[in-house]
């Protein structure tokens, strides 16, 4: 809203005098007569000039009240990262704990350029499950638009793991396997990789804590030009986005993790980029990362402080020894 510029009663400039009809020739808006004529006045008076300040204090008044009606709380918590520097992977490993946990998180602990790998908790503290995402090739958010030879193929589906199709955010497929996963407890990711021509397959490993064996959930295979894993990373994000979710606090440490490169060697994950989302549905300032009990760890939500800058890196502590029991396919 364009608001006039106030002036006080006495500033206030008279009007342009009303005239008679005009003479000949004269230009309509004048305020000057080529002729003497009889004229009627009607100069501002000061009631007129204090009606007409008020006025100006009533419109300035609805501009801020519509500027802050316009300040819409965040829908979310914002999600925030970890990216790991590492050699092209042939196996990505990475260990994670749940700290603090609410309906609608996702704390995902292996995430790389073709997908993603990680525990959830969606409608209540019992409603949980481990989810191994992998894309297609194309662009877009419809699934069903993918032609056959483009989307993901389904190699091996575990016993007791739902595979469908996804859409939304790219498209691809996705496997659920529902797991009553615990705070504080340690939880085991793998992800293998193996270049099969143009494409890559990757299977997803979970280890079961209660049966001290890992399982394996499912193998997907998707076109990737014959390239490993690149880009890995992890990160924290609540999806439920009802604005009382961006109020919440979701917390989760990151660690132990290891990478074998295409070239057979294991390399320790030992150091974190800080990054975070843009979306402007998310709250901005409630985010930290960095070190605790020797773990990378990521908070966001509710009344959190952050104190590590985005988009640097975080020293945190190499893994000593290489578990022995990790798994493979033959």
């Amino acid at each position: 809203m364009k608001l006039p510029v106030p002036r006080s009663p006495e500033t206030v400039p008279a009007t342009c005098s009303r005239r008679l009809p005009p003479v000949a020739n004269e230009r309509s808006g004048d305020c000057k007569s080529p002729a003497p004529r009889p004229v009627i006045s009607h100069r501002c008076t000061p009631s007129l000039a204090v009606a007409w300040f008020s006025a100006w204090l009533l419109c300035l008044g609805l501009a801020i009240a519509s500027a802050q009606d316009s300040v819409v709380p965040a829908r979310a918590a914002r999600s925030i990262h970890l990216g790991f520097p590492a050699s092209d992977a042939a196996v990505f490993y990475n260990e994670a704990i749940v700290d603090e946990s609410v309906n609608g998180s996702y704390f995902m602990a292996c995430g790389w350029n073709t997908g993603y790998f990680g525990i959830q908790q969606i409608r209540n503290s019992n409603d949980k499950v481990v989810i191994f995402s992998v894309w297609d090739p194309t662009k877009g958010d419809d699934a069903k638009a993918v032609p056959l030879e483009q989307r993901v193929e389904v190699l091996f589906e575990g016993e007791g793991v739902k595979v469908s199709r996804f859409g939304g955010e790219g498209t691809g497929g996705k496997s659920i396997f529902p797991h009553v996963w615990k705070p504080g407890e340690t939880n085991r990711f793998l992800v293998e990789a193996k270049v099969e021509g143009d494409k890559t397959a990757y299977t997803g490993w979970f280890f079961l804590n209660g049966k001290r064996e890992w399982k394996r959930l499912v193998t997907f295979r998707t076109k990737t030009g014959g390239k490993p894993m690149r880009g890995l990373y992890s990160f924290v994000e609540d999806f439920r986005r009802d604005t009382k979710s961006a109020t919440e606090v979701r917390s989760a440490r990151f660690g132990q993790g290891w990478v074998r490169t295409v070239s057979g060697d294991w390399q320790p994950l030992a150091k974190a980029r800080f990054t975070a989302s843009n979306a402007k549905t998310e709250a901005k300032e409630t985010i930290n990362a960095g070190v605790r009990d020797g773990w990378f760890f990521l908070t966001t939500g509710g009344e959190t402080k952050q104190v590590q800058p985005l988009n640097q890196f975080i020293e945190g502590v190499a893994a000593s020894t290489r578990p022995m029991d990790l798994p493979t396919t033959k």
